[in-house]
């Protein structure tokens, strides 16, 4: 009996000692998982809380953001992202969208994902409510020309802030305003 308790905790030890530690890193194109919660703090974009089709349906402005898990470029953004659902809170949709299930999708049906997508990320675009296209761009948008367009797709005004994306460690970021005033 105490060989077989002997055995046991030498094959606890060993599993133990040879486990490998988990790395992650924001400029990398590695996967550590889901970028929202892990690099922007904020893990309530995804899965997002509606689709292209119900935000036309409902007449609200939609800002898609097209990008990839294992993506450094991506991954620095995604707090970009989360910091406009700061900003514009209940007042726009935000579509955050993974890429790999529009390889190779060709289509003319403007409710459909691909159908905006170019195949490069991360990519912003913004539809008024009526579905119109009012800024798509790939690459790391200034958030001032998003809050412009948004702006400009919903009437809105623009929100009277300063706002601040900070690295809290090399995993985590906030988005904090100054100053703000709800665009309602």
């Amino acid at each position: 009996m105490n060989r077989i308790i002997a055995s046991f905790i030498g094959l606890i030890f060993l599993l133990c000692i040879s486990v490998q530690p988990a790395y992650s890193a924001r400029d990398t194109n590695s996967f550590d998982g889901n970028i929202f919660p892990i690099y922007a703090g904020n893990g309530s974009m995804v899965p997002p809380a509606s689709s292209i089709s119900n935000s036309i349906k409902n007449k609200r402005t939609s800002v898609i953001f097209y990008y990839l898990d294992d993506s450094a470029t991506s991954k620095q953004y995604a707090a970009v992202i989360s910091g406009l659902k700061l900003l514009w809170t209940t007042s726009i949709d935000i579509i955050p969208i993974t890429t790999d299930e529009l390889q190779g999708v060709n289509t003319s049906n403007k409710n459909d994902p691909a159908y905006y997508w170019h195949g490069n990320i991360p990519q912003v675009v913004i539809l008024n409510g009526d579905g119109e296209v009012q800024l798509d761009k790939e690459g790391q948008i200034p958030i001032d020309q998003l809050n412009e367009a948004i702006s400009k797709a919903s009437g809105l005004n623009l929100p009277d802030f300063n706002i601040t994306i900070k690295s809290f460690n090399e995993y985590n970021s906030d988005a904090s305003k100054d100053g703000y005033t709800d665009p309602r």
